[in-house]
């Protein structure tokens, strides 16, 4: 990896972390280490930075805000890409184009102050603008999909193109770009509504203090570990089987809210792991569902 590392450093494609603890990048706080992280600085050095990851076969990740993502404890022997750079934000009218790596709770509760409506329901999901789009993230009856006129993405040939609403395929938690790798969004414009300021404003509240009754924000965690089945909830189907406080490890099913897995005291990658194979198993022994996991598994070996 030296060679690439002073590639990457030569080209000054941008800021460079070698040995990147992973527990440092994700909301879990847990994670093995990766060979290199890199903030690129723009769309050219991205695309200088895809050159080489190409040519010398490296794998590689995106990573935004680490809120929906469970790395193994291993190393991860690749290149792992922030966008935290990718952080501009513009309004035209009722449009708003933003960057891939802009904070998406910071972007909810902007636009709610300029009077913009739609996209309240994101102003408790931590994540990027990027990381969002490719989940198509949800939340309170709407998700990205309601509010996303195109996207701005990077195809595997390294050309710069733009996707429309329908040629994303946004479906519930999943997206044209989960289906196609090597399609990297680089921003979105969202087509948002007028709307009362003050009322949006106070949504925007009252769902932040649900969030603290409900949801254990006091500890590390990643958000809904799986994904509602039709017409039921995860986290009811959990809660069931009376598996609130369910521990391994230093992770333990939260007791606030069954679909939350957190990071208790120094728990592992292992311990989240084991725990979401054991709901999995118990889930589908009991009602015959098989669970599909909402957070995305990196570097584990199934």
């Amino acid at each position: 990896m030296e060679k690439i590392i002073n590639e990457i450093m030569a080209k000054k494609i941008g800021d460079l972390v070698v040995d990147a603890s992973l527990a440092k990048y994700t909301t879990y706080r847990v994670g093995g280490t990766a060979s290199i992280l890199v903030y690129p600085k723009n769309i050219d050095k991205l695309i200088e930075l895809m050159e080489i990851i190409n040519r010398e076969n490296i794998k590689y990740f995106i990573l935004g805000n680490g809120s929906n993502v469970l790395f193994s404890d291993k190393v991860y022997e690749g290149i792992i890409i922030k966008l935290d750079k990718f952080d501009e934000f513009e309004i035209e009218s009722n449009n708003v184009r933003v960057g891939a790596g802009y904070n998406l709770v910071k972007l909810a509760n902007e636009v709610a102050k300029l009077g913009l409506a739609g996209l309240e329901f994101a102003s408790g999901i931590p994540g990027t603008l990027g990381g969002a789009v490719f989940m198509n993230a949800g939340a309170y009856n709407s998700e990205m999909r309601n509010v996303v006129k195109s996207v701005k993405v990077l195809t595997p040939d390294l050309k710069v193109i733009n996707l429309t609403n329908s040629e994303m395929e946004f479906d519930y938690r999943d997206s044209f770009l989960q289906h196609n790798k090597g399609y990297i969004c680089l921003e979105a414009t969202l087509k948002l509504i007028p709307g009362d300021k003050e009322l949006l404003e106070e949504v925007i509240k009252d769902r932040k203090l649900k969030r603290k009754r409900t949801q254990p924000l006091e500890y590390p965690t990643a958000g809904s570990v799986f994904r509602n089945p039709d017409s039921m909830y995860a986290g009811k189907l959990i809660e069931n089987l009376n598996l609130k406080g369910y521990q391994i490890g230093g992770a333990m099913i939260s007791k606030k809210h069954a679909n939350f897995i957190i990071n208790k005291k120094d728990a592992k990658a292992s311990d989240i792991k084991d725990i979401i194979d054991i709901i999995k198993e118990k889930v589908y022994k009991e009602y015959g569902i098989k669970l599909r996991v909402e957070q995305r598994l990196v570097n584990w070996d199934d």
